[in-house]
């Protein structure tokens, strides 16, 4: 099967979004804690978090386009300061409902049910039933023209993890703590290690 650029623009919408977005394959799965000046909270999934460095600890995401309210966007942007929470099997459900359009004044967090946690004096709450959560702060955001998307990139600044799945050498086992991987718009899928390879050297 071939689908060529024109094929592809014929699609209808939201065929075509959960082609394209299934052509990169699995993603982490993430829940964004932000809360804005008033101390409303606010909890969104997000698939896009990826690694920018590890000195200084960088992390990135790309946030829909700011055409509609995007809450978590401009939390972030108003507070500088936000929590990635891992997804795990436990709450997947939860998270996915977080994606729903609420209200500014209507937490996610009461919404589905999961608990806001506060660590360490951070401003941006953590979701107590992730097993996995770091604090970040807002280091860069860049509007991308090419289609209107928003770039965030933060530096990591706390780590809260489970104390099982921290390996002697720093690679955590992402698998112990039962974390769900996403692929497309809305499928969530437990994973298999194969193995660790050595270091390759040539």
């Amino acid at each position: 099967m071939h689908l060529t650029k024109q094929a592809i623009a014929n699609l209808d919408n939201r065929y075509r979004a959960h082609l394209i977005n299934s052509l990169s394959g699995f993603k982490s799965a993430n829940l964004i804690g932000t809360q804005d000046c008033h101390n409303q909270t606010n909890l969104a999934i997000v698939s896009s978090v990826f690694h920018l460095g590890a000195h200084p600890p960088l992390v990135g995401m790309i946030i829909r386009p700011h055409s509609v309210p995007r809450h978590t966007l401009e939390n972030i942007l108003s507070t500088g300061c936000y929590t990635i929470n891992q997804v795990n099997k436990d709450i997947y459900h939860q998270a996915h409902q977080t994606s729903a359009r609420y209200d500014k004044e209507e937490s996610e967090f009461d919404a589905t049910g999961l608990e806001t946690q506060y660590l360490n004096d951070f401003l941006a709450p953590f979701v107590a039933n992730s097993r996995l959560k770091y604090a970040v702060t807002l280091k860069e955001h860049h509007h991308l023209a090419i289609n209107g998307t928003e770039l965030i990139i933060g530096e990591i600044t706390d780590v809260h993890l489970d104390e099982n799945c921290l390996a002697e050498d720093g690679f955590i086992d992402i698998e112990a703590i039962d974390t769900v991987a996403v692929s497309g718009l809305d499928s969530y899928h437990v994973t298999e290690r194969l193995a660790r390879l050595a270091y390759a050297k040539k």
